[in-house]
Protein backbone atom coordinates (compact mmCIF):
# COMPACT_ATOMS: atom_id res chain seq x y z
CA UNK A 1 0.00 0.00 0.00
CA UNK A 2 1.45 3.33 -1.05
CA UNK A 3 0.74 6.27 1.22
CA UNK A 4 0.84 9.67 -0.41
CA UNK A 5 1.79 12.21 2.22
CA UNK A 6 0.51 15.59 1.09
CA UNK A 7 1.64 17.26 4.28
CA UNK A 8 5.18 15.87 4.55
CA UNK A 9 6.79 19.28 5.06
CA UNK A 10 4.23 20.47 7.62
CA UNK A 11 6.50 19.59 10.56
CA UNK A 12 9.13 22.07 9.39
CA UNK A 13 6.64 24.94 9.82
CA UNK A 14 5.69 24.21 13.43
CA UNK A 15 6.37 26.85 16.06
CA UNK A 16 8.59 25.86 18.98
CA UNK A 17 7.17 25.91 22.50
CA UNK A 18 8.79 28.83 24.29
CA UNK A 19 7.91 27.36 27.69
CA UNK A 20 9.61 24.07 26.84
CA UNK A 21 12.57 25.82 25.26
CA UNK A 22 13.38 28.08 28.21
CA UNK A 23 11.92 26.27 31.23
CA UNK A 24 12.34 22.68 30.08
CA UNK A 25 8.72 21.67 30.75
CA UNK A 26 5.82 21.42 28.36
CA UNK A 27 2.93 23.85 28.45
CA UNK A 28 -0.75 22.80 28.35
CA UNK A 29 -0.79 23.57 24.61
CA UNK A 30 2.18 21.40 23.70
CA UNK A 31 1.19 18.83 21.15
CA UNK A 32 -1.68 20.62 19.46
CA UNK A 33 0.30 21.44 16.31
CA UNK A 34 1.48 17.85 16.00
CA UNK A 35 -2.06 16.61 16.65
CA UNK A 36 -3.39 18.77 13.80
CA UNK A 37 -0.61 17.44 11.59
CA UNK A 38 -1.54 13.88 12.50
CA UNK A 39 -5.20 14.63 11.76
CA UNK A 40 -4.30 15.95 8.33
CA UNK A 41 -2.31 12.77 7.70
CA UNK A 42 -5.33 10.68 8.73
CA UNK A 43 -3.85 9.24 11.92
CA UNK A 44 -6.81 9.98 14.19
CA UNK A 45 -5.82 7.78 17.13
CA UNK A 46 -2.28 9.18 17.28
CA UNK A 47 -3.75 12.70 17.16
CA UNK A 48 -5.88 11.90 20.20
CA UNK A 49 -2.89 10.44 22.06
CA UNK A 50 -0.81 13.50 21.17
CA UNK A 51 -3.43 16.02 22.35
CA UNK A 52 -6.64 14.59 23.85
CA UNK A 53 -8.62 17.85 23.52
CA UNK A 54 -8.15 18.03 19.74
CA UNK A 55 -11.59 16.66 18.91
CA UNK A 56 -13.52 18.76 21.40
CA UNK A 57 -11.66 21.85 20.16
CA UNK A 58 -12.70 20.97 16.61
CA UNK A 59 -16.30 20.51 17.77
CA UNK A 60 -16.19 23.92 19.48
CA UNK A 61 -14.69 25.62 16.42
CA UNK A 62 -17.20 23.92 14.14
CA UNK A 63 -20.10 24.94 16.37
CA UNK A 64 -18.91 28.55 16.54
CA UNK A 65 -18.45 28.58 12.75
CA UNK A 66 -21.93 27.20 12.12
CA UNK A 67 -23.39 29.57 14.68
CA UNK A 68 -22.03 32.52 12.69
CA UNK A 69 -24.41 31.66 9.87
CA UNK A 70 -27.25 29.81 11.61
CA UNK A 71 -28.98 30.95 14.78
CA UNK A 72 -29.01 28.08 17.29
CA UNK A 73 -31.17 28.07 20.39
CA UNK A 74 -29.12 28.20 23.62
CA UNK A 75 -25.92 28.64 21.63
CA UNK A 76 -24.26 30.65 24.40
CA UNK A 77 -24.86 27.85 26.92
CA UNK A 78 -23.53 25.28 24.46
CA UNK A 79 -20.41 27.37 23.77
CA UNK A 80 -19.76 27.84 27.48
CA UNK A 81 -20.22 24.11 28.08
CA UNK A 82 -17.79 23.28 25.27
CA UNK A 83 -15.27 25.82 26.60
CA UNK A 84 -15.42 24.32 30.10
CA UNK A 85 -15.20 20.80 28.65
CA UNK A 86 -12.10 21.75 26.65
CA UNK A 87 -10.51 23.44 29.65
CA UNK A 88 -11.16 20.37 31.80
CA UNK A 89 -9.74 17.97 29.22
CA UNK A 90 -6.66 20.14 28.68
CA UNK A 91 -6.10 20.53 32.44
CA UNK A 92 -6.57 16.84 33.24
CA UNK A 93 -4.42 15.63 30.36
CA UNK A 94 -1.70 18.12 31.33
CA UNK A 95 -1.71 16.88 34.93
CA UNK A 96 -1.50 13.27 33.72
CA UNK A 97 1.32 14.16 31.32
CA UNK A 98 3.27 15.96 34.03
CA UNK A 99 2.86 13.15 36.59
CA UNK A 100 4.27 10.69 34.03
CA UNK A 101 7.26 12.96 33.47
CA UNK A 102 7.93 13.38 37.19
CA UNK A 103 7.76 9.66 37.98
Amino acid sequence: MIKINLFMNLDSYMLPCINKKYLGIECPGCGIQRAVSLLLEGDFIAAFHMYPAIYTILILLGFVGINLFISIKNSLKIKIFLLYLNAAIIFISYIIKMTHIIH
